[in-house]
């Protein structure tokens, strides 16, 4: 248990856990991985709109696919309204049954087995400093710290919907929504729909999201009167920006605040240096 800088020691919450896997299981997921990957591949399983832990797919590229959309909407002067989904404890909180119904409804049979027997009966200890806790069961979430791990999320989320009209793009957890209209009014009206279904979707599988921390914002160079999207009964928050895989986008997708941020991000690394670099 590692203990986060200004934080109350006597609070769970101001650690954080670093996982130590056996060492057999992990040689055991490796293999099983490099069987795993071509047949995920050939029947396309994984959805095309999800880039996260896939060969040849970063984080540059779906970047791109979202920006490339914006500039077309602007320059089509139309709206791009959007909402960037903030998951809560993605890996850790992921639902056994729901995981393994979905394994045996879409791997072949040794896969299903192998996989089930991999999730069942695990457990876990605490070690903090020289003390040992006793073993709990661990009842939900995937391995922390595997190469299986990101590849059973991806399959868990794999049915993710995407209601006609709608582009939606992910990164593992990182979450985008974005519909185009003709005006704000359209456009909302259009994301809400899609927002209810994925709601829907995210209540049936046992997915919590973190509607304080998501994003709305409308892509627009126009003046518009903002029309809220509710998820879950509470207001989606709405500024001019939103941060999606490290990018800064503003509400006219002017690279202005972007590149503001990383040179704050760079200003505090060189300084941090200094005392090794010197004048």
């Amino acid at each position: 248990m590692i203990p986060k800088p200004g934080k109350p020691a006597t609070e769970v919450t101001s650690y954080r856990p670093i996982s130590l896997l056996p060492l057999l299981s992990k040689l055991f997921e490796k293999l099983l991985l490099q069987r795993l990957k071509p047949f995920l591949d050939e029947t396309q399983i994984i959805p095309i709109h999800q880039f996260g832990f896939r060969n040849n797919h970063s984080t540059i590229d779906q970047v791109h696919n979202i920006t490339t959309l914006i500039e077309i909407t602007l320059e089509e002067k139309q709206v791009c309204s959007s909402i960037f989904l903030d998951v809560a404890q993605t890996f850790d909180k992921v639902w056994h049954e729901g995981l393994l119904y979905k394994i045996e409804l879409l791997l072949p049979t040794e896969y299903s087995r192998l996989l089930k027997s991999y999730l069942s009966d695990r457990y876990f200890r605490v070690k903090q400093e020289d003390e040992y806790f006793g073993l709990k069961p661990i009842k939900a979430g995937v391995p922390q710290g595997s190469v299986l791990g990101p590849v059973l999320y991806l399959i868990y989320t794999s049915d993710l919907p995407q209601p006609e009209g709608t582009t939606v793009t992910t990164f593992a957890n990182d979450t985008a929504i974005m519909v185009v209209g003709d005006d704000v009014e359209e456009a909302t009206e259009k994301l809400q729909r899609a927002a209810d279904k994925i709601n829907n979707w995210t209540r049936q599988w046992l997915i919590n999201l973190n509607e304080d921390k998501s994003t709305h914002v409308n892509f627009t160079n126009r003046m518009y009167h903002h029309i809220p999207i509710i998820m879950n009964g509470k207001t989606i928050p709405h500024p001019e920006t939103a941060k999606y895989l490290s990018m800064t986008l503003d509400a006219k997708l002017r690279r202005k605040v972007h590149v503001k941020k990383k040179r704050e991000k760079l200003g505090l690394k060189y300084k941090q240096m200094y005392c090794l670099m010197g004048r």
